[in-house]
């Protein structure tokens, strides 16, 4: 009787653990739009890379305030300006979805971002994290957590490079 009730718990136990729902994917359509948009950003189709968000999508790059995708682009594009090259390494880039305890989609890609300066040569790696939640197939929140010091360094010495040419033309 003993053995029974105990092999009936077992059962029980397996049963209920193959009933759970999945929640975590290496594969998803999600992803694959994550790493459409990276690819859009490293070619600079902001078009493209735009088409991935809800129209009201919010996204937080280190910061708590939102900005919509419009206003990303137009910050990139003035970062982007300094470096001749840039984008994601290729090599040991993560990308998982989740399906959250509220039945939330959301995308984690953790990699390495690396640019030349295109006035000093310095080349820059940045490792960066990023989430975003889906609804609908579409990106309707973004956070973005990376180190902004390496950043800010290389474009502190790009305007120095451009004062000390300035300086050097002017004295000629």
């Amino acid at each position: 009787m003993k053995k029974l009730l105990l092999l009936s718990l077992a059962i029980i136990v397996f049963v209920a653990c193959q009933n759970k729902p999945q929640r975590y994917f290496e594969e998803s359509a999600e992803i694959e739009t994550v790493k459409a948009g990276i690819k859009a950003y490293e070619n600079q189709d902001w078009e493209a890379w735009k088409s991935h968000f809800a129209d009201t999508a919010k996204i937080f790059h280190n910061t708590n305030k939102a900005a919509s995708p419009s206003e990303m682009i137009e910050g990139m594009q003035q970062m982007l300006s300094n470096f001749s090259s840039y984008g994601f390494s290729k090599e040991g880039g993560i990308h998982e979805m989740v399906i959250d305890k509220d039945g939330k989609t959301w995308v984690n890609y953790w990699g390495n971002w690396g640019g030349k300066a295109n006035v000093t040569g310095k080349q820059l790696v940045i490792p960066v994290h990023l989430t975003l939640e889906f609804v609908d197939g579409k990106i309707v929140q973004e956070y973005a957590y990376y180190d902004t010091s390496g950043i800010s360094k290389t474009l502190q010495e790009i305007e120095a490079a451009k004062v000390m040419a300035d300086t050097t033309s002017m004295n000629n």
